[in-house]
């Protein structure tokens, strides 16, 4: 459902991402793991068609980033890293504008809130603006506007970052039980929740791929953590290019 092929993508002199090829199928979670400045947020904007890459492609569902954005659009949900909302607007009202853009209407609209709202457990801010939400509902905001149009893949730049550990519980727990009829990639820092619920991990530094693996396979081949797994190969790296 995810097809990347030799992305690329430069800032100036500074190479964010460079030539990084892989494949996400339905039912797979993709944990893409990295440093601060590895690149995995500017491959999640080039995926979800924010920025454009210098070289390269992917395509999502069959459709192309490049000749079909529109169409990736379509069948896409992206939850940014800032989560980027109105904040003048209530948590209603946004996910009714979501809908506008979605062309979600009528029954279908109802059907969709009625849906999303619990799942994220929006139902005792619905009526509140954004401004006023805490960080972590901010950010459960910004994840049912991800799922609203029941997107067959989803792109999640810390779906868990800000939320408390109950949250972060229910947030895994959902992405566990959609990952069976989807295809995800997550970005995280937290190595617990790549382990809870990511079936392979994909590790970029410098804006290269360095390891492509399940997380168990990983650490079997390193005998340690993935704590400890992540270190060696960030840190290998980090060191070879010095």
């Amino acid at each position: 459902m995810i097809e990347v092929r030799q992305l690329r993508k430069s800032f100036g002199p500074l190479i964010a991402v460079d030539g990084i090829s892989f494949e996400v199928e339905k039912g797979q979670v993709l944990g893409l793991l990295g440093p601060n400045g590895a690149g995995k947020t500017t491959a999640m904007r080039m995926l979800a068609c924010f920025i454009r890459p210098d070289e390269g492609t992917a395509s999502i569902c069959g459709h192309d980033i490049i000749k079909d954005p529109i169409g990736v659009r379509r069948c896409l949900g992206y939850l940014a890293e800032n989560a980027p909302a109105y904040g003048e607007m209530t948590v209603g009202s946004f996910l009714n504008f979501i809908c506008d853009a979605r062309q979600i209407k009528g029954p279908d609209r109802r059907r969709a809130i009625d849906r999303i709202v619990p799942l994220c457990s929006l139902e005792s801010v619905y009526h509140q603006t954004i401004e006023t939400l805490s960080k972590g509902y901010k950010r459960r905001v910004g994840l049912a506007q991800a799922l609203i149009h029941d997107p067959p893949v989803l792109i999640l730049d810390e779906p868990t970052d800000g939320l408390d550990p109950n949250q972060k519980f229910e947030v895994r727990r959902l992405i566990t039980q959609m990952a069976s009829d989807k295809c995800i990639i997550i970005s995280t820092h937290i190595l617990e929740e790549v382990e809870a619920v990511c079936s392979r991990t994909v590790i970029i530094a410098r804006g290269k791929v360095l390891a492509d693996s399940t997380p168990a396979a990983l650490k079997q081949q390193y005998g340690c953590s993935l704590e400890e797994v992540f270190r060696k190969i960030t840190r290998t790296r980090a060191a070879s290019a010095a």
